[in-house]
């Protein structure tokens, strides 16, 4: 299974299932079946690789289809010089930049990302995320969940003294649904 991000810059329009679709000049998120006129994002689960085809970016991602999952679509903005500083995600997810800059440090490695980029965590590696020291950045993601995290925040600090720093970033949730995993 893989968890797949689709970028639509003149409208879409989903039929339903488990997809998310959010609309970027309304500041809008949707589950399953949604209509969106102007610049759009479809967050969904395809069964293969092929499937994917003309996916922005797909990932495989393994859930446990014996235990129950969580689909969360939600935002993160930072202020200028906003950070979060080293942590993990209890599940995987797609995040896409909606503006200004971040700089995403995990494993050893920095990936910039602008306006328009999208990049995916795996949830148990450490990342250290660093925004634009001279614009507010800010990203829309879709996290899938263990179950027992909805309705509760996802970050851990590595560095259990981060817990207590300040943070400047705020999180908003769109909505979390229950996500069906089936297994072929």
């Amino acid at each position: 299974m893989r968890l797949s991000l689709y970028e639509f810059r003149t409208g879409a329009e989903t039929a339903g299932g488990q997809r998310v679709v959010y609309d970027i000049a309304n500041d809008a998120a949707h589950f399953g079946a949604a209509e969106v006129e102007g610049h759009a994002l479809v967050w969904q689960l395809d069964p293969t690789e092929a499937e994917a085809d003309g996916a922005l970016l797909s990932r495989p991602v393994r859930l446990d289809p014996f235990s129950e999952w969580v689909l969360r679509c939600d935002r993160v903005d930072f202020p200028p010089g906003g950070v979060a500083y080293t942590h993990t995600h209890p599940g995987p997810g797609i995040r896409y930049l909606l503006h200004g800059r971040l700089d995403v440090h995990t494993e050893g490695r920095t990936s910039s990302h602008g306006a328009g980029s999208a990049w995916f965590e795996a949830g148990p590696e450490p990342v250290l995320a660093e925004s634009s020291q001279h614009q507010p950045t800010a990203f829309v993601r879709v996290l899938l969940l263990p179950a027992e995290w909805a309705g509760k925040r996802t970050i851990r600090y590595v560095n259990a003294a981060d817990e207590d720093r300040p943070k400047l970033q705020t999180a908003r949730v769109y909505f979390e649904h229950p996500l069906r995993v089936h297994v072929r």
